[in-house]
């Protein structure tokens, strides 16, 4: 009987590690304070794992921000700009890469394949020295072995380490980081080494770029990584975890050549051609890592079929070289379904958190070795045919509608440059107009108003005033700094996602069903488990109000369907696509309420659009399809004169640009200056783009504030490759996170860029 968990959520299940990285950032508390907090989590989630009885337990899969930059760390690979000199990196170094400081910005962040979660983006050159600067991950399995758990180690691995990494600024276009293969093996060996040395019996590497579309010279450097590592892993047992789709079958034939490789961890939930690949040849000898149990998302595993998939293959691979894993870290997931005192008895059945599927992999593991829990069996089995059968799935006629929807495209009746024209004369705006992306900061107070309206501790009379309050100084400061178009900032909103899926049917909520999206920033996805309707207006009340209190244009504030669908956990009952759909159908009817109510922009976010594209290529096209469709159907029957916005934040955009035009926007406001402006090499590469669009100025996600020539000069640089009347001025992303303290400044300053711009482009005439 073997289980095996890919990796666990580090945030702790009411979001610890959160909180003490905060007070410690805020300098509240000290360096031993926050290291007291992980090194309780840590405790608990090996001692959680070992008493539910698994045997290849994690460890270094916890980070204080994110493990693609602990791999950073442990190869010294800080850029110059740090001031880094050697020795063991610390808090300093490390959180000044991640979040930036005073004096530099921060590292590129962008999302983990096609996951919500955000990783730093390592920046290498051909003079990068490589040096192991941090022994996170032996004194991590040190840690747990002095309290009695003997955990395997996690590394990413090195292949993929490097194929996720950037050229750093300054270095030839033509340069590979993979190129430095051999530069970094070194340090990899003396990990190894260390590990072993400490009593190691086995180590994972996480390579989930196998599952990409690599080329063969990208294959090469697996086969050259792992039989360079063979005679350093010599004595140790390893497996390769790939993760999150099917292992193409020349990444599959690669990697199971190997012979300083143990075992392969699958994805068998999202990878169900890999459980073809593993059925007509499998290496004899070799562990299979099962990932039957999904880590991506909260349903109860339907132990039966997984049983049945699990009985196929023990007789391909061996009784004792099977081993039942999660399809991917649990850390994609909440954390524990016990602190969930909100959700009714029936949904709550269907479901399994982080620390219920640890008990999934492990009743499986037993089923299998014989020993079958039949109570436990028979009660997952009554909850799967519950949910099926449930009247609270089904909404008859929200199917006929999304069905309705397939065949027709749905586009606004005239072109962008029509439609922009009429919008110009509505609106009258400056050259270069000014605005933010939606939310401005959420003060202590105004958590406080809204925990307490929700506890109903305060009347909803006290609840609409203090929210009026908040709009009313968010428009005074705008109206102060001179922006263009006005935002209400959102007081009223938890989370993008969540306050709209509060507002549609469909959707359940959790208290505390919190997943790390970055460093210390935490969502809490709704759980789609049905339908989806919208039984009355969202917004509309707020925008209103907001409108009221300016004569300037006031962005009406949506979250698109794509973003709704790819931020919640979605029902596994029927495909993507429809329950979009579904969702786009109720935006395009709260679209058509804000018109009617006189809002003349609205925005509808789709921050997570590109996030949404599957891994491999043959499978894009489809999604980018559905995905635009669905952005296009919330905004199809608006007048030319009310103009639609959209935004994006931190991902690979270049390689959809075709689909972003598609959509039809007629503004786009896009993250760009936290990825060094590598969006605009898309237009210098000559895509031309006719619509509005906004790249962004500064980053949001640092606090430092950026001055008016830092602007200035990024403004410039868009100028170089985009028309000056389409080009808009804006932040990176909204402003939720950040304090007024560094908001106000940056305004300031982008305000005083925009206009210093104006002026001299007026001159220049």
């Amino acid at each position: 009987m073997a289980s095996h968990i890919v990796g666990y959520p580090r945030m702790g299940p009411k979001r610890e590690l959160k909180f003490a990285l905060e007070s410690f950032w805020d300098g509240k508390s000290s360096a031993e304070d926050l290291q007291k907090v992980a090194a309780d989590l840590r405790s608990s989630i090996w001692k959680q794992m070992a008493d539910a009885g698994i045997k290849y337990i994690p460890s270094n899969t916890f980070s204080y921000y994110d493990q693609m930059l602990d791999t950073t760390a442990m190869l010294g690979a800080v850029p110059d700009r740090y001031g880094w000199n050697g020795g063991e990196i610390g808090f300093d170094t490390f959180f000044s890469m991640a979040r930036g400081n005073a004096t530099v910005p921060a590292m590129e962040m962008t999302k983990w394949f096609d996951t919500n979660y955000h990783f730093i983006v390592p920046e290498l050159g051909p003079n990068t020295k490589f040096s192991y600067s941090s022994h996170k991950a032996v004194n991590e399995y040190k840690e747990a072995k002095a309290q009695g758990v003997d955990t395997v180690p996690v590394l990413v691995g090195p292949v993929t380490y490097l194929l996720l990494a950037k050229p750093a600024k300054g270095t030839e276009k033509s340069f590979s980081p993979l190129s430095l293969l051999e530069s970094i093996l070194p340090v990899y060996k003396e990990v190894i080494a260390e590990l072993k040395a400490a009593g190691a019996s086995w180590i994972q590497f996480d390579e989930p770029t196998l599952v990409l579309d690599l080329g063969a010279h990208q294959l090469e450097a697996f086969t050259k990584a792992y039989s360079d590592l063979e005679s350093t892993l010599s004595g140790l047992n390893v497996v390769v975890e790939t993760y999150f789709a099917d292992v193409p079958e020349e990444a599959y034939k690669t990697i199971t050549a190997l012979n300083s490789i143990s075992g392969y961890g699958f994805d068998l939930v999202r990878g169900t051609k890999t459980l073809d690949l593993v059925k007509s040849s499998f290496p004899s000898g070799k562990y299979l890592f099962a990932g039957v149990v999904d880590g991506r998302n909260i349903w109860a595993n339907d132990l039966a079929a997984s049983l049945a998939t699990l009985q196929s293959l023990e007789s391909i691979v061996g009784k004792d070289k099977l081993v039942v894993s999660t399809s991917c870290s649990l850390m994609h997931t909440a954390v524990d379904l016990v602190n969930e005192t909100k959700l009714d008895d029936e949904i709550k059945s269907w479901l399994a958190f982080a620390a219920q599927k640890v008990v999934e992999v492990n009743a499986l593991a037993k089923a299998l070795a014989g020993s079958k829990d039949e109570a436990f069996f028979s009660a997952n089995a009554a909850a799967q045919a519950s949910r099926k059968s449930s009247p609270r799935v089904t909404n008859e006629e929200v199917q006929k509608a999304a069905a309705a929807l397939k065949g027709s495209d749905h586009r606004r009746a005239t072109n962008v440059s029509t439609r922009l024209d009429a919008q110009q004369k509505k609106l009258n705006l400056p050259v270069l107009p000014t605005t933010t992306i939606g939310s401005f900061p959420q003060t202590v107070e105004l958590r406080r108003v809204r925990r307490e309206y929700k506890a109903k501790k305060i009347s909803e009379e006290e609840y609409v005033s203090a929210i009026k309050e908040e709009i009313n100084k968010v428009v005074k400061l705008q109206e102060e700094l001179d922006i263009d178009v006005l935002v209400h900032g959102e007081p009223e909103r938890n989370d993008m996602v969540e306050y709209f899926g509060e507002q549609l049917q469909g959707f359940a909520f959790t208290v505390n069903g919190w997943v790390q999206s970055y460093g210390s920033r935490c969502v809490k996805p709704p759980i789609i488990y049905g339908d989806v309707s919208r039984p009355k207006a969202m917004t509309v009340f707020w925008s209103s109000m907001a409108q009221s209190m300016t004569a300037r244009p006031m962005k009406g504030m949506l979250t698109g369907p794509v973003t709704i669908l790819n931020w919640s956990f979605v029902r596994n009952d029927q495909p993507r696509f429809e329950t979009c759909y579904q969702i786009a159908l109720a935006i395009k009817k709260e679209v058509e309420d804000l018109e009617a109510a006189g809002i003349t922009v609205i925005q509808i976010d789709e921050a997570a659009l590109r996030e949404g594209l599957p891994l491999r290529k043959s499978e894009q096209a489809f999604y980018q399809d559905w995905a635009v469709h669905s952005f296009r159907i919330t905004n199809c029957g608006v007048q030319d004169t009310t103009q639609i916005h959209t935004h994006m934040c931190y991902s690979n955009f270049n390689d959809i640009i075709h689909s972003i035009i598609n959509m039809d926007a007629d503004v786009i406001t896009i993250e760009n200056s936290r990825s060094d402006e590598k969006l605009l090499s898309v237009f210098r590469d000559g895509v031309k783009y006719g619509a509005g669009i906004g790249p962004g100025v500064y980053d949001i996600h640092s606090p430092r504030i950026p001055s008016t020539e830092e602007i200035a000069d990024r403004i410039n640089k868009m100028l170089a490759v985009l028309e000056t009347n389409i080009l808009w001025v804006n932040p990176d992303c909204g402003l939720k996170t950040r304090k007024y303290g560094e908001v106000k400044p940056a305004l300031t300053n982008m305000v005083a860029a925009a206009k210093q711009l104006r002026t001299q482009l007026a001159s220049a005439k």
